[in-house]
């Protein structure tokens, strides 16, 4: 019950921001972005030299780093 006070005031807090609804984005000056999109499809070479797909690892996390020296 002694934290019953600060739980009032961050509910008070919060009240102004829900009751204004959606952010005005044209007066902050901040875009929308678009939704991501699917990768394309496309094959590469493992470290080993077999062909591997992109749809081989539908559904898990994939992380794709390019080097490169000029």
């Amino acid at each position: 019950m002694k934290h019953w006070p600060a739980a009032v005031f961050a509910i008070a807090l919060l009240l102004p921001v829900m009751a204004a609804g959606a952010p005005d984005f044209a007066a902050l000056s901040i875009q929308r972005y678009d939704a991501p999109k699917a990768a394309p499809a496309f094959t590469l070479p493992d470290l080993e030299g077999r062909k591997v797909q992109l749809a081989d690892y539908k559904g898990k996390v994939v992380l794709l780093f390019y080097w490169a020296t000029w």
